[in-house]
């Protein structure tokens, strides 16, 4: 079950922080097809936020074709957006997250790792394919130079 979390100093829409969050346990294999959606009323007790929005937010997940509302049942997820390489005990993800240990480690805040993993795929994506064919496309462990 997904659990909303609201800011309200994002600068982004509380609807689209939704649509975000749905999206994102989709990908990630936490919410899969056949998984019913908080009730409007659930989410509104739990996060304080206008019915309308959450409606909104919903509304948009459908308009994507993510989710489907069954009148007296409630809103259910219609597709999946996971892919094996970001499972929970895929390798790749069990590498990041011991590369995001290693951020926090020196004292970098949330914000500052998400900066450094932002420009990284900003940098990522503005390079050239390598060898293997594409960019992260292998299985090869930088040496510790390369990760500080």
């Amino acid at each position: 079950m997904i659990e909303f979390q609201v800011d309200r100093h994002s600068g982004v829409a509380t609807y689209l922080q939704l649509v975000g969050q749905v999206k994102q346990a989709l990908r990630l294999g936490v919410l899969e097809p056949g998984d019913r959606l908080p009730t409007a009323r659930a989410v509104v007790e739990a996060t304080a936020i206008n019915p309308n929005t959450v409606l909104k937010a919903y509304r948009e997940l459908e308009r994507e074709g993510l989710v489907e509302p069954r009148p007296g049942q409630g809103t259910f997820v219609t597709r999946s957006l996971s892919r094996p390489e970001a499972a929970a005990d895929s390798p790749l993800r069990a590498d990041l997250v011991g590369r995001v240990s290693l951020a926090h480690a020196p004292g970098l805040l949330r914000e500052d790792v998400q900066a450094l993993v932002e420009a990284a795929l900003a940098e990522a994506a503005a390079r050239p394919p390598g060898p293997a064919g594409s960019a992260g496309a292998g299985t090869q462990r930088p040496s510790r130079e390369d990760t500080t």
